[in-house]
């Protein structure tokens, strides 16, 4: 089963709230999603389902290896347009509303291939030809192409 754009908002968010004690209470889940507790019951046995978490009723959440994985992958994914869009320019709250949209058109590949090029450009090995004035919004041209 492929996972959906609300699946993956799940399963990363319940990375996120295991990654420090292993397994999550439903009703954390609801909380930082802001959903009620019947929604995360029901998400959380179609992640059983597809094999990311381990779950029965009433009970707390794990992930199985392959959760922890697509989790760090989701997450990966989610912090590498954050930066690219910081490094636009965006202001830090704008950045995290759409990279929440943005992350789930993204393949795996070309996350990768913006990781490299986000790496290359924060040590100075690459330069974007135009770069966005952080206060005005106003395209200038670069010092060197």
């Amino acid at each position: 089963m492929t996972l959906t754009p609300v699946m993956e908002d799940y399963l990363k968010q319940i990375y996120v709230l295991t990654r420090s004690t292993g397994c999550v209470r439903v009703s954390e889940v609801a909380a930082a999603l802001s959903v009620h507790l019947s929604t995360v019951s029901k998400m959380a046995l179609k992640l059983r389902e597809c094999g990311y978490v381990i779950y029965e009723r009433y009970g707390q959440i794990a992930l199985t290896y392959s959760g922890l994985r697509m989790g760090n992958q989701l997450l990966s994914k989610h912090r590498t347009l954050v930066r690219l869009l910081r490094l636009a320019g965006v202001p830090e709250e704008q950045a995290f509303k759409d990279a929440e949209q943005l992350e789930h058109h993204l393949s795996w590949e070309s996350a990768s291939r913006l990781e490299a090029l986000i790496g290359m450009l924060e040590k100075g090995e690459a330069e974007l030809p135009l770069r966005l004035d952080n206060n005005s919004g106003t395209r200038r041209q670069a010092d060197r192409l």
